[in-house]
């Protein structure tokens, strides 16, 4: 520790977030933060906080309480607070607020937050309330980082659909127990981010869990020196006596989080070892309003990873992102995305990079060549000349259409 009471420079900086929607106070924050030896980093609002929180630990998170102009009751700030602690236990959470809302800082602190901070704030109080909550919580900061690796227990869960928050709540209910769940939904959306999710809400989330394929022979050895939890894929593949045969071998106490296509297929007496709960992961088409969010974190994800400074999706091509059955679910609009970032040159991305080569399905499952139903071909038709300034050359660049073709499709949608 420096004399001041700070961190050691010289040692790994202590890395923040913070959630501010105002540039300038977020801006100022960062300066103070970097100059005192932090790393700060900014999230303009609670979505793109989630986003961020899937991708790294931090050892705190300050968070404004009011995101949206006129509002002063808080309420945006514990919903996000609420959230965060929920996904993760250990997370430092500071929460800033005006003299007024002391109320609501009280609130904060009995939701989890580790302390508060009254606006306007001094410098040294904000980074001595910071340091003071990093050094009481649960790891100490940077142990807390590198003792969990990844992101924090419900976070890789992106989205605010009904169905993706049903699935963060059964996480949070099952994963500190010792239940064995078994998690089925189509291959691509997301079934092993919750089984990941699962083992780091559970007591043995300091070790890493085994992972068995059950269709590959070898890995059958892996069971006979399995303890705690053991994560296994494709039981429900596997012929009666293979199951019988597995059923054996999975000695008591061991924790087993299952990945299937389907229970169905499972032995009764298998169903009842492996599934004392069913988790159903959602597609993608039943979080339709989760499509553009997902597709802007793996956008950041692909501009992270290849040195692209903030990669952004036109409204044209978010509007195509939310009206397409992806293939392969999830993993494939996020390699549709990566691809796009990958191949972009002014971190723009728009409808003709992410549509992939072959026809895709729409609502309903309809396919078409172009975009599928509609009123969606309408939305990014006029997207794409909002974005263009009505130039129809650039428009119909941006959608991956000739000229002639998109005057076509305006004179067929009366545009």
């Amino acid at each position: 520790m420096s004399a001041g009471g700070h961190p050691d420079r010289e040692s790994s900086p202590r890395e923040i977030l913070l959630i501010e929607d105002d540039p300038v106070v977020a801006r100022t924050t960062e300066i103070l933060f970097r100059l005192a030896g932090y790393r700060l980093e900014i999230a303009a609002d609670p979505v793109t906080a989630y986003s961020m929180l899937a991708r790294r630990r931090y050892d705190a998170i300050l968070l404004d309480m009011n995101f949206t102009a006129g509002r002063s009751d808080g309420e945006e700030g514990l919903a996000c607070l609420a959230r965060i602690v929920a996904d993760d236990t250990l997370a430092c959470v500071v929460v800033i607020t005006a003299h007024s809302g002391i109320r609501i800082a009280v609130t904060a602190m009995q939701a989890g937050a580790r302390d508060f901070i009254i606006k306007p704030w001094r410098k040294d109080d904000i980074l001595g309330k910071v340091d003071g909550a990093i050094r009481r919580s649960v790891g100490g900061g940077a142990a807390h980082r590198s003792a969990a690796v990844g992101p924090s227990v419900g976070s890789a869960l992106l989205g605010t659909s009904a169905a993706i928050e049903r699935v963060r709540a059964l996480v949070r209910r099952v994963g500190p127990t010792v239940a064995a769940v078994c998690i089925t939904g189509a291959s691509g959306t997301g079934r092993s981010l919750v089984a990941d999710a699962l083992h780091a809400a559970s007591l043995d989330a300091g070790t890493k869990p085994s992972r068995i394929d059950m269709t590959d022979p070898d890995q059958w050895l892996a069971l006979d020196h399995a303890a705690g939890t053991i994560v296994l894929r494709h039981a429900d593949r596997l012929a009666p006596h293979a199951q019988a045969r597995l059923l054996d071998r999975l000695m008591p106490g061991l924790r087993c989080i299952t990945i299937v296509d389907d229970v169905a297929p499972l032995s009764p007496a298998l169903r009842r070892r492996l599934c004392t709960i069913e988790i159903v992961v959602p597609s993608l088409a039943e979080r339709r309003e989760d499509a553009v969010l997902l597709a802007r974190h793996f956008a950041s994800v692909a501009g992270e990873t290849y040195g692209h400074a903030a990669p952004r999706l036109t409204p044209a091509a978010e509007a195509f992102v939310a009206i397409t059955d992806w293939p392969d679910e999830v993993r494939g609009l996020a390699l549709a995305i990566e691809r796009a970032v990958l191949l972009s040159d002014d971190a723009l991305i728009d409808v003709a990079a992410i549509r992939p080569a072959s026809p895709v399905a729409g609502p309903g499952g309809v396919t078409a060549p172009a975009f599928g139903m509609q009123d969606a071909e309408k939305l990014m038709i006029e997207a794409a000349l909002k974005e263009h300034r009505h130039n129809v050359s650039r428009a119909a660049a941006a959608l991956g259409l000739s000229r002639g073709t998109l005057y076509r499709r305006m004179a067929q949608h009366g545009l």
